[in-house]
């Protein structure tokens, strides 16, 4: 079982930045992707940005030059996002693939308005 915990997630003003954390604990492997998805209201869960346990990225089309996925070891996984945009409100949740295996974060809410 694995456990995420997601935070970082609030009220910003077009323009500008928050930062996403997702903390994973419980049975760790090294080999595994972590990736933020969001969801709007309405409209289907999107992957937003993705990072393997070797450091390889990918990103969605719409936030590519604005968000910035990162990890910090094993467990940890961030999203950096600026120039934030009120398209990008949504609840955003933290998903961890390893060993054949799916689990998600509790979701995060952003909320982006003036």
């Amino acid at each position: 079982q694995v456990q995420l915990v997601e935070s970082g997630g609030g009220l910003v003003q077009p323009g500008g930045s928050l930062r996403l954390s997702c903390r994973a604990s419980g049975n760790i492997f090294s080999i595994y992707r972590m990736g933020w998805y969001r969801q709007a209201p309405g409209k289907q869960r999107e992957l937003v940005a993705a990072i393997t346990g070797g450091g390889i990225t990918n990103y969605a089309d719409s936030v590519k030059g604005r968000f910035t996925i990162s990890r910090d070891n094993a467990k940890t996984v961030y999203l950096q996002m600026n120039s934030l945009k009120p398209e990008d409100t949504a609840v955003y949740y933290c998903n961890r693939e390893q060993e054949g295996s799916s689990w998600w974060g509790q979701g995060a809410q952003v909320t982006v308005s003036s």
